[in-house]
Order: structure tokens, then C-alpha cells, then sequence
């Protein structure tokens, strides 16, 4: 047997050991993020519009906002924002089939980010009357103290975090 040889067994058997991607995880938490947000966001749409920001607890209140940029705006009114959503959308697709993907944190995570780009994506995509992904995304969630977001936003970084430390405690 040939040096060649004993690392490709090397593989295989690293490979029998390790468990599947759990994409079924992925997809789900990504529907039910894209469900909420997309459900969330209606709610905004029909009910904030012309009205005083509600107040909820704390400097927690609903105030409804149009975002046509990037994430917190960035690049309003220069066709950032689609793009910047599509390459979310292959870096989760990476994720989905990446090492992180075979255990339940890294597939919630996946899952998360694909939802939350998912539900940006969805507003970019319906919610415009100019073109292909022209619309604004609907931002509702202000806390005054941070740009105004909402749950597709708040999904995409909770999954990030989660990311990282699922990318720590996977195997190399």
C-alpha cells in the first residue's frame, strides 16, 4: 500500500465518522424565521402607517421604517441592498453544506441566517414596483437606541453568533 494510498483510506474513514448535514434542520428553522418575519412585518405594513410609534416596554416601541439600503441603511438609494442580500444567500448556502451543518447548533445557525436573509430577500423581491428585488425592507423594531430592525434582522445576527461558536466547537 502506497503513502496515496492510506490517506485516501484516511478520508473515507474520516468521512464514515462524521455525521450527516442536517439540512432538514436548516430548512425548517429557515421557514419558520422567514414565516415569523414575513407574518411580523404584514403586521407592521397594515397597522403602523400614519400613526405615533407604539411604545412596549422599556425603549422597546414599534416604529415603522423603509430600509431600500444595506444592513442599517448603508447605501441607501444605491442598489446595495439586493446584492448584498444575494451574496448572504451563497455564504448561508456554503454554510447549509459546510462541517458546521453536521451538528444541531451549526444547522440552527445556518438556519437562522438563511431565514433572516430569506425575509429581506422576500421584501427586496415583493415589496417593489421598479424591478427585480427593488423593493424596501419593512423595519419595525426600535429601540432608539439602535438603527430600527426587525425579526429576519435580529434572526441574521443571532445566527452569526451562534456561527461562531458552532465554528469553534466543530471538529477541524
Amino acid at each position: 500500500m502506497t503513502d496515496q494510498d492510506a490517506v485516501g483510506l484516511d478520508e473515507a474513514a474520516e468521512r464514515a465518522v462524521l455525521p450527516p448535514r442536517r439540512l432538514g434542520l436548516v430548512a425548517t428553522i429557515a421557514a419558520l424565521v422567514l414565516a415569523v418575519d414575513q407574518l411580523t412585518k404584514n403586521w407592521a405594513v397594515s397597522t403602523l402607517p400614519g400613526r405615533a410609534p407604539i411604545d412596549v416596554v422599556g425603549s422597546l416601541r414599534f416604529n415603522l421604517a423603509y430600509n431600500t439600503g444595506a444592513a442599517f441603511s448603508f447605501g441607501a438609494g444605491k442598489g446595495l441592498g439586493p446584492w448584498i442580500g444575494l451574496v448572504a444567500m451563497v455564504v448561508v448556502l456554503g454554510l447549509a453544506l459546510g462541517m458546521t451543518s453536521r451538528f444541531v447548533l451549526g444547522a440552527v445557525a445556518a438556519g437562522l441566517v438563511a431565514g433572516g436573509a430569506l425575509g429581506n430577500l422576500a421584501d427586496r423581491a415583493f415589496r417593489g414596483d421598479t424591478g427585480l428585488l427593488s423593493g424596501a425592507v419593512v423595519d419595525f423594531i426600535d429601540l432608539q437606541w439602535w438603527p430600527v430592525f426587525n425579526v429576519a434582522d435580529a434572526a441574521v445576527v443571532v445566527g452569526a453568533m451562534l456561527l461562531v461558536v458552532a465554528g469553534l466547537r466543530a471538529p477541524a
